[in-house]
């Protein structure tokens, strides 16, 4: 078994094949793939009348634009030597999918939250979509390049610092960490700020099954029914009615036993197709309704198509064939506690999906309205929980033996999320450039 010095070792000796400052020094490649065209590639086996609501959200901000444009970042990292210190990977980590949600104990716990894109590959791809979009973020909010340098450094820097203090844990003690919304709160020493995400965690707690029966349905010829709000919430059609129940049992089947036991207490109401997200708009999605004792005792599953990870053209496979598999499976790794409901299935015409609570006090921050300094604290917190994602899965004591004790790696990360900043501006503008003109048929305001 190889010792904790020489996996320290092993993490220097990786700065040989790229130099912590090297991150820094970021230019777009010569040969770079046109960003448009890389969009419209991924959205050529999804559902072609909701890609206009895709680039109409993409088109509100360099922000929004960032978010959505996952596959033309990986592309991007993919041009550049890496360390070769690979981990899970989100593979989107961009500050809002990182947020709060319920555990099985109903404790409410802040990590990341989605992981469509996940797979393994170099931690430093992680680190720079997140600091990327917090550099992002900062100048929407209309902060200069100054405190924007300044977030997206917090962020790295957390991560370093918590790489660090994990490496030095045993393997059950790294496992069993996790970030609780009381350690949150206590981070936060600005009151104004303090009441604020008192107020977020207060309407994450309310976000519930329970809580989207109001929301979401009505009560149509004596029965509860999901309302209709097309294109974003509609109903499906017969054949995928269909579809959702023969694809129920073998999504079942991927439940633990007992979660199983618990599934069979619910009986399905209603389905309907709902519009998610960005970067996700135009995947195949749906959402279940099921009651348990009585209609007062729902529960709202979310049934999700997972395609190929956009990682997957520039890294080794993760080893799951089926996609819905792969999400799963780097959930589970990731997270410190996971969906109770969380499992996975194959539809029609062989197509991948997985399956999860639609609400489960689930809850994000209000990035469009941080101060500069609330975005520094942020991108301290995303920064802490995605290292102990990346703990559970890869080497942390060589990932700490590469970033080391000084501050290189922190502001090299920064440098790059002004770089990519810039670059996601120009590519942002080449977007609304091609609505404007009517290449690229875009969807405003839903």
């Amino acid at each position: 078994m190889t010792s904790p010095a020489e996996r320290a070792r092993r993490g220097r000796a990786a700065r040989k094949t790229v130099t912590r400052s090297a991150h820094g020094r970021w230019t777009a490649a010569a040969d770079r793939p046109d960003p448009l065209a890389v969009l419209e590639r991924q959205g050529a086996d999804r559902v072609a009348e909701l890609l206009p609501i895709r680039y109409g959200r993409m088109a509100v901000s360099p922000f929004t634009f960032l978010r959505g444009a996952a596959a033309v970042m990986a592309a991007d990292l993919a041009a550049v030597p890496n360390t070769g210190l690979n981990v899970q990977l989100c593979g989107d980590a961009h500050l809002l999918n990182f947020g709060v949600f319920a555990s099985p104990e109903r404790a409410l716990l802040f990590d990341l939250n989605d992981f469509d894109e996940t797979l393994p590959g170099p931690f430093e791809w992680d680190v720079k979509r997140l600091a990327a979009s917090v550099a992002v973020a900062a100048r929407d909010n209309g902060h200069g390049d100054e405190q924007a340098w300044r977030a997206a450094r917090a962020a790295a820097r957390a991560y370093r610092l918590a790489v660090r203090q994990l490496a030095e844990l045993g393997e059950l003690a790294v496992w069993y960490e996790r970030i609780d919304a009381d350690q949150v709160l206590d981070l936060i020493r600005e009151p104004r700020n303090r009441r604020r995400a008192e107020a977020n965690l207060g309407r994450a707690r309310r976000r519930t099954s329970l809580q989207a029966l109001g929301k979401l349905t009505e009560r149509r010829d004596g029965r509860r029914r999901i309302l209709q709000d097309p294109p974003l919430l509609e109903a499906v059609s017969s054949t995928e009615l269909r579809a959702v129940g023969k694809i129920f049992s073998e999504y079942r089947s991927t439940l633990p036993e007992e979660r199983r036991l618990l599934l069979d207490r619910f009986r399905f109401v209603d389905t309907a197709r709902k519009v998610v997200g960005v970067g996700s708009v135009g995947t195949r999605c749906f959402i279940i309704l099921l009651t348990g004792r009585d209609e007062h005792d729902p529960l709202f599953l979310q049934v999700k198509e997972a395609g190929r990870s956009v990682l997957a053209d520039h890294l080794p496979a993760g080893g799951h064939e089926h996609q819905g598999h792969r999400v799963v499976a780097g959930q589970r790794l990731m997270q410190a506690a996971g969906d109770i409901f969380l499992g996975w299935m194959t539809g029609p015409n062989g197509r991948h999906f997985y399956g999860r609570q639609l609400r489960d006090m689930k809850g994000s921050a209000a990035v469009e309205t941080m101060t500069p300094a609330a975005l520094r604290q942020y991108a301290r917190l995303c920064g802490t929980a995605l290292a102990r994602a990346h703990a559970r899965s890869g080497d942390r004591i060589a990932i700490a033996g590469y970033l080391g004790d000084t501050d290189t790696f922190d502001r090299a990360i920064a440098d790059f999320a002004l770089h990519y900043a810039d670059r996601t501006v120009a590519d942002h503008a080449a977007l609304t450039a091609a609505v404007a003109a009517g290449s690229l048929a875009a969807t405003s305001g839903i």
